[in-house]
């Protein structure tokens, strides 16, 4: 028998729901309907997330996304079978209020609910997709605050390759645009900007390139950027998307490079990319270049599930339950779980 599964997504800046159906047996869950609110525009004038704000935000969110995701996909509340929610990692006042709420309804409805973790979420994402993946696989999992290469096998079962020791590339890419003056969120307003400049015009470092592991570091990439444009001084306006070109290289340059060795490090021949950076044209371009020659099949969320979204939270849950990795429970006190390194994850 099928299940239908809410996912509530609240771990930072985005309110996500939506509603999946769980097929019996192995079958891909399908997602049925899904809303999504960004708060972009009320964080835009402190320069960044203001976590007090984006928990209030939240409050004001979550139902009215839910009432309208049951519309779309033409379902009651009282149909939904299992409540999911984000766990963490995040803001904890952020996730308190998405897993309260998941909780509440749970409860009231008398339905079992799940914490589910945000990574993991993103991790499968693509399995939301046209093209969805096969196990195994490596993953490599990009976003504002984690850059890490993972070997999957499975639903639960993931190997920790390399990870960043310092900024992750969504940091850098944030940081960088702020140096250049280019607001809040500086990383896609980077991206756009390079498509105007020349990405050779800056030879700007690629750390830990020649390490040899799969570790990455991006706090020296930004102190570079910082540094030319100092140098430029009165110019930097004029060279301002050489120097964003540059630095979206240098960043897609070391992620495409690691993945590749990671690829021949495990012998493996499929690539998952998941996360907020996972919608970068550039990398997708030079990722999709280097697998194309190394006759290795790449994957990708769609591009309106590459940011937090509520589909891909259920979507985890969803295929954790399928597995029996994890089971939905009636124990409706919940806490969260602010720091959560996703190998830890059973």
């Amino acid at each position: 028998m099928s299940q239908l599964i809410l996912g509530i997504e609240s771990s930072c800046d985005e309110t996500g729901v939506a509603l999946v159906q769980s097929p019996t047996g192995d079958g891909v869950p399908t997602l049925l309907a899904h809303a999504l609110h960004s708060q972009i525009e009320m964080h835009q004038a402190y320069g960044g997330v203001v976590p007090e704000l984006a928990s209030r935000d939240h409050i004001r969110r979550v139902l009215p996304l839910t009432e309208t995701v049951l519309a779309e996909s033409g379902r009651r509340l009282a149909d939904v079978d299992v409540v999911a929610y984000t766990r963490g990692p995040g803001l904890a006042g952020a996730l308190l209020v998405g897993a309260g709420v998941a909780c509440a309804l749970g409860a009231a409805l008398d339905k079992p609910v799940l914490g589910v973790h945000h990574l993991e979420g993103h991790l499968l994402s693509p399995f939301l997709s046209a093209d969805p993946p096969e196990f195994p696989f490596i993953a490599l999992l990009v976003s504002g605050g984690h850059t890490q290469l993972m070997r999957v096998d499975g639903v639960g079962r993931y190997e920790m390759l390399g990870e960043t020791i310092d900024d992750a590339a969504g940091e850098a890419f944030d940081k960088s645009a702020k140096l250049m003056g280019l607001g809040y969120p500086g990383g896609p307003a980077l991206s756009r900007l390079a498509e105007q400049g020349d990405p050779a015009a800056f030879k700007l470092p690629r750390p830990l390139l020649h390490s040899g592991n799969l570790d990455f570091s991006f706090a020296g990439l930004k102190t570079a950027v910082l540094t030319q444009a100092r140098k430029l001084g009165d110019d930097l306006d004029a060279r301002k998307a050489d120097l964003a070109a540059s630095t979206q290289a240098a960043i897609v340059d070391v992620l495409v490079r690691k993945t590749a060795a990671a690829l021949q490090q495990t012998g493996l021949r499929r690539v998952v990319v998941a996360g907020g950076v996972g919608a970068n044209r550039h990398l997708r371009e030079q990722l999709n270049a280097a697998c194309a020659r190394a006759q290795v099949r790449v994957h990708y969320p769609e591009l309106h599930l590459c940011t937090d979204n509520g589909a891909m939270i259920a979507m985890a849950a969803a295929m954790r339950l399928q597995a029996g990795r994890q089971q939905a429970n009636r124990d409706y006190a919940f806490d969260v779980e602010p720091r959560w390194p996703l190998d830890t994850l059973q």
